[in-house]
């Protein structure tokens, strides 16, 4: 009796300590990536504006995507990322937009003075974009949480924008402008600790390709600032 209950216990022993192994090996990844869904949330800041444009009310910013990472050391706390996601711009200023009375393709540009009312004079910007980065950050393999600097190049492609301007009297409503840059190119940071993370992104094209107001060229670029979220 002694022998089959040694038996026993011997049994459940080994098998308690295979299950933990298990375990063990399936929480710790020596060989993990940080393939990672992201989400963006910014504040849009116009440069290079024709004189006397300003931005009167908030003008924010949504990006989303995800990231496929490549480590390209052994401790894989340095990798290469690219991805594919989807942004939307909101600009709230002071520069209408008219089509021209030559061409319903083509647009006049001015800057309202404070004197004119008006409730809503928006331009709306969506983007499918192509970002690449390097990547460093302090992770280990039993662990999520780390520090992390995130540098990249973002491509985007113009798939749609709206002008929207509406007073008392008028609505006015301009999709498909031409005069806009399909694409756009810029470089960006995220920076943090596990989820929170500080994010800019500095634009190197102009919005517009070809758009004039008082016979000088739109060289507007976007500069955008606020926190990027990651998802594993």
């Amino acid at each position: 009796m002694r022998f089959y209950f040694s038996l026993i216990t011997l049994f459940f022993f080994f098998s308690a300590f295979a299950q933990q192994e298990v375990v063990e090996k399936k929480v710790v990844d020596s060989l993990y990536r940080e393939d990672q869904f992201y989400l963006n949330f910014t504040f849009n800041n116009l440069q290079k504006k024709p004189d006397g444009l300003n931005q009167n009310k908030f003008s924010p910013g949504i990006a989303f995507g995800f990231l496929r990472d490549m480590p390209i050391n052994k401790s894989r706390t340095v990798s290469i990322a690219a991805g594919l996601g989807y942004s939307l711009n909101i600009f709230n200023e002071n520069m209408y937009q008219s089509q021209s009375v030559v061409t319903s393709s083509s647009y006049n540009y001015e800057i309202l003075s404070q004197d004119i009312y008006y409730k809503r004079n928006r331009f709306t910007q969506h983007f499918m974009d192509l970002p690449i980065e390097f990547r460093w950050r302090s992770s280990t393999p039993d662990s999520h949480r780390f520090w992390r600097i995130y540098t990249g190049f973002k491509w985007s492609y113009l798939i749609g924008d709206r002008y929207k301007f509406v007073n008392d009297v008028q609505t006015k409503v301009y999709k498909s402008n031409n005069d806009l840059n399909k694409f756009q190119y810029g470089c960006y940071m995220a920076a943090g600790w596990n989820t929170w993370n500080f994010y800019a992104y500095y634009g190197l094209s102009s919005i517009y390709k070809s758009a004039k107001i008082n016979g000088e060229d739109i060289k507007m670029t976007t500069f955008n600032l606020g926190l990027q979220f990651y998802i594993l």
